[in-house]
């Protein structure tokens, strides 16, 4: 870990960064590990939001999926609660400054530090065919997202740890090679909201990868679909709610539940005393089932106004744009690149 210099000037709240990628599914475990904590910081930091669509296409999309994914995943973040008044909302792609300053920042980075990023190698796995250089390049451009805006802060999960290494480690080796440009961000840790894991297999966290869609549950699923996954979700033989690490099944539907009533672990073991497994999937499944189905009407809803839906963006890209180009105009300058 290289030393940081002094960070440049912080502004009253601090910047937070985060993006999810349109590629499809968005799992009940994107929502309660990322949009439901998304909305609860918007008051709490200057919250800039992005649908990293530019991420990808690491691996082989579908043109038409994905300009359809970008449209439905912001009608997603708005229908969760973001609001575009209170943070920053934008499509990647519509702010050329993210690619810019990857292209910088490569410069920076040794091949070494890209081969030895975990993701890196589970993606070249699943997907032997297509091992491009966009796919190790991710981590830059990740970098590039987060430094653009001087996050302070950046929710991560154990997969992404290494990123916000990566993050740091660049921040810190262009501000004293060049002097002070960014700020060196830190992870935020939630206050609330647990790893959802598969329902299927409590042992690998909620993928929709799941080659099980039983695994999963989907934002957009109906509730007759929520009810009959739930239903089916793996426990054990003790036929008892209770917490443990060795009951990681009903250990990962309390949590769930936890997620949408706010009951403490130990409320809801005395709130299940004595009944068994089937009340207490049915009363998971309920819960979800209430907090999804006003989520996928008002996605719904919006997705039915694509004149709303357009302006948000270039309201957003333009906002985006003016801070991104700011940072990377002091880039270019003490890169040494000619200036007009």
């Amino acid at each position: 870990m290289e030393t940081p210099q002094k960070a440049p000037e912080a502004s009253e709240k601090k910047v937070l960064f985060s993006g999810i990628q349109p590629t499809g599914i968005i799992t009940l475990g994107n929502y309660i590990g990322a949009l439901k904590n998304w909305v609860a910081l918007q008051d709490e930091y200057d919250c800039v939001y992005c649908v990293v669509d530019m991420h990808a296409i690491t691996v082989r999309q579908d043109p038409a999926n994905l300009r359809k994914n970008t449209l439905e995943l912001l009608a997603l973040y708005l229908a969760c609660g973001i609001d575009p008044e209170k943070c920053l909302l934008f499509v990647q792609s519509h702010v050329p400054a993210h690619a810019e300053l990857c292209w910088v920042l490569n410069c920076l980075t040794s091949v070494g530090e890209l081969s030895r990023m975990t993701q890196f190698k589970d993606k070249s796995r699943k997907h032997a065919d297509n091992v491009n250089m966009g796919l190790m390049d991710y981590p830059v451009l990740m970098v590039a997202d987060i430094l653009l805006y001087q996050a302070a802060l950046v929710p991560v999960g154990a997969d992404q740890k290494q990123h916000l290494e990566l993050t740091r480690d660049l921040a810190i080796r262009f501000n004293n090679r060049y002097s002070p440009t960014f700020t060196v961000p830190e992870p935020y840790i939630p206050r609330q909201g647990a790893r959802i894991m598969s329902l299927q297999d409590p042992s690998a966290k909620m993928s929709k990868s799941d080659p099980d869609e039983n695994g999963f549950v989907a934002m957009t699923d109906p509730p007759e679909v929520i009810a009959r996954k739930f239903k089916r979700a793996v426990t054990d033989s003790l036929a008892c709610v209770k917490a443990g690490e060795d009951r990681p099944g009903v250990t990962n539907l309390m949590s769930i539940y936890a997620a949408f009533t706010g009951r403490t672990f130990g409320q809801i073991e005395d709130e299940f005393a004595g009944r068994g497994y089937g009340d207490f999937k049915a009363a998971v499944a309920d819960a979800v089932i209430a907090a999804l189905s006003p989520i996928q009407a008002e996605q719904k809803r919006l997705l039915a106004d694509k004149a709303y839906l357009h302006g948000i963006l270039a309201e957003g890209a333009q906002k985006a744009a003016r801070l991104a180009n700011k940072t990377l105009a002091k880039v270019y300058k003490k890169t040494g690149f000619y200036q007009l």
